[in-house]
């Protein structure tokens, strides 16, 4: 006898479709608001990041904009661009990491609304006006906007965490070129020549900043154009541009306790004399090949029982040994033996795989064996002004290196300096604004940050960077049924 299967109506195929779609419909409401629920919650955590009164973008981008305003405009007569407005411009460009004049001059077509509201321009000059007006700036008229800008840091208390010794900061000086060609050039670049005869033209600059070893910002001060009138040599020149950047320096920070940190090429006695004169304490790397005599006194003193040596095990890492010399009052070379300086030798030892590295300093600081391994960490955060300055302005979006224009008097220079003014600008967010630091963590790397900030200002109308970064953070896509 055949059994006859009764079905129930849910499998009936109409019914069964019906079902499906129904059940379907609810899967995905039950998603979409599990997800309305966590972005609403998300949107409550959001809005209670707050900003620090003049220490975020829109507050340093109107530090910037009266900055400005105060200098005064070398063209005569009516003008169609303010010269606050061009300077602006160029700010932004180099705020908004375009990679080129070009591309900002696409952007004045496309999204003038936000660079209006943001950057408070009236007019957007072309790239070429732009160029035009900018060539006549003088350079030394932007130095007062980099003291404009770190008062605040001072005034909020955000620089306690960069204190390094002796209530003193970490100032790392260095060179780095920006720009190099054997067919292009102007009056204000330098020239080498090759073997072969070949002619390179080229333009440098000193770099400035303020770092800690423990602190991943640095603070770049306004940096020193290495020019062409400086010397016959290139150690020459950059020798003399660091010499009017630490009278400079001394001049716009009158109070401040500087360490000055600096290679090898940096430890003689000229130089010394003049961080000494502007009152400036000092970490110079020393090698034994330049300076012989030093190196035989040190040896001398390690024979005669009069060098401190030591060593220290790493917290961290047991196959890791720190191992240091100390020689007090050692002559600066033969030349110069009535300049007397503190040896530190630091060698660091992996165990493990049997590699070892070597480092030698001279300093006037007071170390003991209770500082010295602060003071290495310290002295070797020089590397600082090359990968998180240097590096960071080649490679991160900045586009240093890149030839905005060299123009006939000082256009090259003016665009050095608004580009470290908006790297500035950047440090101080990253360093102190918990909503820009909100932004980077949800898109996790620089890169895409700002590209993700470019894109909200070419989709939207946008009145403030603080609006700007509030969307980016309440970004949340909705993905769609499969």
């Amino acid at each position: 006898m055949t059994r006859i299967r009764t079905f129930s109506p849910l499998f009936q195929p109409t019914v069964f479709r019906r079902w499906l779609l129904s059940y379907k419909e609810a899967t995905v409401s039950n998603q979409i608001t599990a997800i309305m629920k966590a972005g609403k919650r998300e949107t409550t955590r959001n809005e209670r990041v707050r900003l620090r009164k003049h220490l975020n973008a829109d507050a340093l981008f109107a530090t910037m904009r009266a900055g400005f305003n105060k200098i005064n405009d070398h063209r005569p007569g009516e003008v169609q661009h303010s010269l606050a407005d061009t300077l602006m411009s160029g700010f932004a460009m180099f705020s908004l990491k375009d990679p080129s004049l070009l591309a900002f001059d696409d952007r004045r077509f496309a999204e003038p609304h936000n660079l209006k509201t943001i950057y408070g321009m009236r007019t957007i000059p072309s790239d070429t006006s732009m160029r035009e007006i900018l060539d006549g700036v003088s350079p030394d008229c932007l130095r007062s906007l980099f003291k404009d800008a770190f008062r605040p840091l001072q005034r909020g208390k955000a620089l306690e965490k960069m204190v390094f010794m002796e209530d003193s900061y970490l100032l790392n000086l260095d060179g780095t070129g920006y720009f190099s060609s054997k067919a292009l050039y102007s009056d204000a670049c330098m020239e080498k020549v090759s073997a072969k005869g070949e002619v390179t033209y080229y333009l440098q600059t000193v770099g400035a900043a303020l770092v800690h070893p423990g602190v991943k910002e640095v603070i770049p001060l306004c940096p020193e154009i290495i020019r062409k009138q400086d010397g016959a040599t290139k150690m020459d020149c950059e020798r003399n541009a660091i010499r009017r950047m630490l009278g400079k320096l001394r001049q716009d920070h009158p109070h401040m306790k500087f360490i000055v940190n600096e290679d090898a090429l940096a430890s003689n006695a000229p130089h010394i004399e003049d961080l000494e004169e502007h009152g400036f304490r000092y970490i110079l790397g020393v090698k034994e090949g330049d300076h012989k005599f030093l190196f035989q006194f040190v040896d001398q003193a390690v024979e005669n029982g009069e060098a401190i040596e030591l060593v220290i095990g790493d917290e961290k890492r047991e196959e890791i040994s720190h191992c240091f010399r100390i020689v007090y009052n050692a002559p600066l070379n033969k030349s110069n033996q009535d300049r007397l300086v503190t040896f530190v030798e630091y060698w660091e030892i992996n165990a493990k795989t049997g590699k070892e590295q070597h480092f030698s300093w001279i300093t006037d600081l007071d170390i003991t064996e209770e500082n010295v391994y602060r003071f290495m960490r310290g002295a070797r955060a020089r590397w600082k002004i090359e990968n998180e300055t240097f590096n960071t302005l080649k490679n991160q979006g900045y586009q240093f290196g890149h030839n905005f224009g060299l123009g006939k008097q000082h256009l090259s220079e003016v665009f050095v300096l608004l580009m470290m003014l908006a790297f500035l600008v950047d440090q101080i967010q990253q360093l102190c604004c918990p909503l820009f630091q909100a932004a980077w963590k949800r898109w996790k790397t620089k890169r895409s940050l700002w590209e993700k900030v470019r894109s909200k200002f070419h989709e939207f109308h946008i009145d403030t960077m603080e609006e700007l970064y509030r969307s980016i953070l309440d970004h949340k896509p909705v993905p769609l049924p499969g």
